[in-house]
Parts: structure tokens; C-alpha cells; sequence
């Protein structure tokens, strides 16, 4: 299982679909800061997410909105911390092999 995921890249292929996304301008360029805390995190409280991408608050929440409106970030709440989520249409993305392609 190790081998299909790679675990060890998995951090790269996530911040990678972030830049690509970024250069369509289909998220904004900071987002894979975001997404780079929770992976090492686990989650994080959304009042740390300004002074992490040295944003105003507002900024912040339109980041946290772009990656939760790609499904790649969730939480219970509007107040609770974002934890990553993994869409299942960046399965063969965010995670070759895992999963047999489909024709």
C-alpha cells in the first residue's frame, strides 16, 4: 500500500496541483500554504490562518473558501479548524496508483 501512495511525495504532489491551480487562476497563489500547514498539522484553527500567509482576515477567508469550494479542505464548522480532505477526483492526482484508472 506504501508503494502505491507514496507518502514520502505526497506532500509534492499536492503543493504541484496547487501551483497548476494557481496558474489557471482557479486558486489563489498562497493557497498551498494553507494546505502545506494542515499536512504537517493535521489541522488548523482558522485564526492562525492570517498570520500564517501574512494576510489580512478577510484575504484568509477567500483562501479558505477557494481550496473548500476545490474540496480539499472541510471542517465541522464555520469556526472550526480545517482539516485536508482528500476529493475523489484528485485520487489519481494527489495519489497514483492507488486507485485503477478508469477508460
Amino acid at each position: 500500500m506504501e508503494e502505491l501512495v507514496q507518502p514520502k511525495r505526497l506532500r509534492d504532489r499536492i503543493l504541484l496541483w496547487c501551483e497548476e491551480e494557481a496558474r489557471a487562476d482557479t486558486l489563489p497563489p498562497k493557497a498551498g500554504r494553507v494546505l502545506e500547514a494542515i499536512l504537517y498539522r493535521g489541522e488548523l484553527p482558522r485564526g492562525e490562518v492570517p498570520e500564517l500567509l501574512g494576510a489580512s482576515e478577510r484575504h484568509a477567508r477567500r483562501i479558505v473558501a477557494a481550496l473548500a469550494d476545490h474540496g480539499v479542505v472541510v471542517s465541522d464548522s464555520t469556526r472550526a479548524p480545517l482539516r485536508l480532505a482528500f476529493p475523489a477526483k484528485l485520487a489519481s492526482r494527489w495519489m497514483p496508483g492507488l486507485f485503477p484508472e478508469q477508460p
